[in-house]
């Protein structure tokens, strides 16, 4: 199974590449959404975990966009919320498709409990 990353923050991506390949999953990774869509369409992945708040394509638009493309897509969004705060944003994330939404910090565990569940129904 692969997943997608996209984050701008370099020590997320990193973070979350080396959660997803300890747990077994292949991995590739975006720094924005754009390059994040591109890949997508590129190499068929099974889950995406996506900031939101990021330079070039933002979240929301990605999800919006990898949804329209891969319906049964799976989502994870993820946010910090930048000035006004994640509680802005992830509720807008999960009503374009996101399966799963967290703010950051998030736990790693729980982050890959969620990965797995939303697998184990593929």
């Amino acid at each position: 199974m692969r997943i997608l990353v996209i984050d701008d923050d370099d020590q997320i991506r990193t973070l979350l590449r080396q959660v997803m390949e300890w747990s077994g999953y292949e991995v590739i990774e975006a720094c924005n959404g754009r390059e994040g869509v591109q890949k997508c369409r590129k190499q068929t992945a099974d889950l995406v975990i996506t900031d939101l708040i990021m330079p070039e394509q933002e979240g929301l638009e990605t999800i919006s966009l990898l949804k329209k493309e891969c319906p049964h897509l799976k989502i994870i969004a993820i946010s910090g919320g930048g000035r006004i705060g994640p509680e802005a944003y992830l509720p807008a994330a999960r009503e374009l498709g996101a399966d799963k939404v967290f703010s950051k910090p998030f736990d790693v565990r729980e982050l890959a409990e969620a990965v797995k569940e939303l697998l184990s129904h593929e």
